[in-house]
């Protein structure tokens, strides 16, 4: 397992900005701030540098600009960069059978490996630090993205179409759990979770022997449900009882979970959610392509759900950038209740950064405070969108201005991955060059 980023040989540095945007559910920003970064990667102090002390001992960098915690997408298919805009206007079940899933028969571990690294530059220089993946090829997605720099939770995916018998289904299961035994948490920014596909692609019974393993083991189990209407009626007729119950029943929910999507859940189902303590992956702009339909933000905060945001995959959304879900967020809950207070500016920068990690079982992330990883990203506020720069203001320029183009700088675990807009581990053309080849072969063969 390659492990491009060094952490033990980072010094300690303090990084004095302009501005520093803490997050944790607050709008703090501290002006003429500093960041002390201490050798692990680990922040050890965080204020107005006038407050700092004059005898750091370590490096000082006066980078400008604003600081904030970085972004963490909590639903991802970054492989599938490969078939970026692929059955553009089809409804989910058919782009997948028809554009999707055909593409994907025919990739390798290498097209994966490429597919990962490009997607992983693109959401890094976009100021996305962390990824959820939800992949097959698990062990060549982590790889991937660690060499890049970015932080990633590499959830192997389970499906029927490649496990059709049951012997088939707990031999995949048992490659995953391997490679959770090897590697979760074992590399530097590296985890390892489990992902079935969902309740319309396997039987409750081969959900609950996943539950097993990944309770065995206090994995996470990230799953797609209720994405769509057919969907949820299709489980109900099937089943008898919703797809959120046959997780409830099948003993999933008794360990980490993060559902995506969760557009069609009622009421019953996001109260199971939120007594167990699971999570839901937040993707209003794959949702809103594929016409699926906008998930209730609002009513799933209201009963106790972590709610983080997800890009999906770059076939369906078709950016990795996650700045537009940090604003269709609020704008769809707004929208559909007609309440412009259904979601605050503050609350949706908290779903991006130190909820969604939390919704992955991440929990030293998303916050610019002691103890949590220095994973951070600088925006250049000499820039239209940051103006007028009036008193209190810079916060909602952040939320409803600033995008990807703005993210100049980005470090992980205190690593400096991005400078300049440009990925400093690996060769962004090299990338790019790679997949459009690879990309032109899964298409026409």
């Amino acid at each position: 397992m390659t492990n491009a980023t060094d952490t033990s040989a980072l010094v300690a540095r303090r990084l004095v900005a302009d501005a520093i945007l803490l997050g944790g559910g607050t709008n703090t920003i501290v002006l003429q701030g500093a960041i002390d970064v201490g050798p692990d990667g680990r922040i050890l102090a965080v204020g107005p540098e006038a407050e700092m002390g004059e005898n750091f001992g370590g490096a000082i960098h006066r980078v400008g600009g604003l600081l904030m915690p970085g972004l963490v997408n909590s639903h991802a298919h970054t492989p599938m960069v490969l078939m970026r805009s692929a059955g553009d206007g089809l409804p989910l079940q058919r782009w997948l059978t028809e554009a999707v899933w055909p593409r994907e028969a025919k990739l390798t571990p290498e097209d994966v490996w490429w597919g990962q690294t490009l997607g992983s530059i693109e959401m890094l220089r976009a100021g996305v630090t962390t990824t959820l993946e939800n992949y097959f090829h698990e062990e060549t997605i982590l790889d991937a993205a660690l060499i890049t720099g970015q932080r990633v939770m590499a959830a192997g995916g389970i499906l029927s179409a490649l496990a059709p018998d049951n012997a088939d289904f707990s031999r995949r299961v048992g490659e995953v759990a391997d490679v959770f035994d090897r590697l979760h948490q074992r590399v530097d920014r590296g985890y390892i979770g489990f992902s079935p596909h969902s309740a319309y692609d396997h039987s409750p019974e081969r959900l609950a022997e996943v539950a097993v393993a990944a309770r065995e083991r206090g994995a996470l189990v990230a799953i797609h449900l209720e994405e769509t209407k057919a969907e949820r009626e299709l489980v109900l007729e099937q089943h008898g009882r919703s797809a959120t119950q046959i997780l409830s029943d099948s003993g999933a929910l008794e360990g980490k979970v993060i559902a995506a999507h969760g557009v069609w859940l009622d009421d019953a189902d996001r109260a199971l959610l939120g007594a167990a303590g699971a999570a839901v992956a937040h993707c209003p702009q794959s949702n809103g392509k594929l016409g699926s339909g906008i998930a209730d933000v609002r009513a799933l905060l209201d009963a106790g759900v972590t709610v983080g945001l997800g890009t999906d995959g770059p076939a369906s959304n078709d950016s990795l950038s996650l700045w537009d879900e940090l604003r269709l967020a609020p704008l769809f809950a707004r929208a559909t209740t007609t309440n412009p207070e259904a979601l605050d500016a503050v609350t949706a920068l908290d779903l991006a950064t130190r909820q969604g990690a939390r919704a992955i079982g991440i929990d030293d992330v998303g916050e610019l405070r002691p103890g949590f990883w220095a994973d951070m990203i600088r925006l250049d506020l000499d820039q239209p969108a940051f103006q007028p720069g009036l008193d209190g203001e810079l916060f909602s320029h952040v939320i409803w201005a600033a995008s990807a183009e703005h993210v100049t700088d980005v470090w992980v675990g205190g690593s400096h991955v991005v400078a300049a807009g440009e990925a400093l581990n690996v060769d962004r053309y090299e990338a790019q060059r790679e997949v459009a080849r690879r990309a032109e072969g899964l298409r026409n063969s």
